[in-house]
């Protein structure tokens, strides 16, 4: 197994949810399944009522092309949030992580390491994900949460408002992505970073191959203070 040394003065392991904590294939399921009836198409009643219709649908088929395209806005990771909302609480719907996780996460706040959570997807849907796992309940584990409200994931400047809303250095985070771009854009600020190379995943040029630290598991994290 490869192991990744944590470096000494990291105390935050920032965290992504798509392709790092959670399979791809399961957040773009879920965002397809529970769109029919997130906006609901009225009956024509009354005067206007074609063109109210007309709008409507225009709305939805707009929504549906952002999906496509994984658009990272933060109007449509909250919409995506409400409808998870209600997939949750109807009990339609478990979140996913993969089996080195849970236990990981465990782990690292045990050895007095904080987690946090940033992903395009809404505060909200995080909670959503943390708090309807297959593993139950494990928002407990979580620390805090970020989304694209504290900026986009491609630009440095975001996770230096995030050292600054934890109250600790860049320095002292190690952000695990899967996606280069925001590795990228972390290292900017002075994140440490690895990326997450998990079945399923965008596959990696030979050049990040090379430039970036992998891990395929977040067990080949080690940290210092582990005995």
């Amino acid at each position: 197994m490869v192991v990744l040394s944590v470096p000494a003065e990291v105390t935050v392991i920032l965290l992504d949810i798509e392709g790092t904590t959670t399979p791809i294939a399961f957040v773009k399921a879920e965002e397809d399944s529970h769109l029919d009836g997130a906006v609901p198409i009225p009956a024509a009643s009354g005067n206007g009522a074609d063109d109210l219709q007309q709008m409507i649908q225009a709305v939805v088929d707009n929504v549906r092309w952002q999906m496509s395209l994984d658009r990272k806005t933060t109007a449509l990771k909250q919409l995506q949030g409400h409808m998870w909302r209600a997939a949750f609480a109807a009990g339609r719907m478990k979140a996913e992580f993969f089996e080195d996780v849970v236990p990981a996460v465990r782990k690292w706040r045990e050895a007095g390491m904080k987690v946090y959570i940033y992903s395009s997807g809404s505060v909200e849907a995080q909670k959503l994900l943390f708090g309807h796992s297959t593993e139950g309940d494990i928002l407990e584990l979580v620390d805090g949460h970020f989304d694209t409200k504290i900026g986009h994931k491609v630009e440095s400047e975001s996770y230096r408002k995030i050292a600054n809303s934890i109250g600790c250095s860049t320095n002292n985070i190690l952000f695990l992505t899967d996606v280069t771009l925001e590795a990228s854009a972390a290292e900017e600020a002075d994140v440490h970073v690895a990326v997450v190379v998990r079945p399923g995943n965008a596959g990696l040029t030979d050049d990040e191959k090379t430039y970036y630290s992998l891990i395929t598991s977040f067990s080949e994290l080690y940290l210092p203070s582990s005995t």
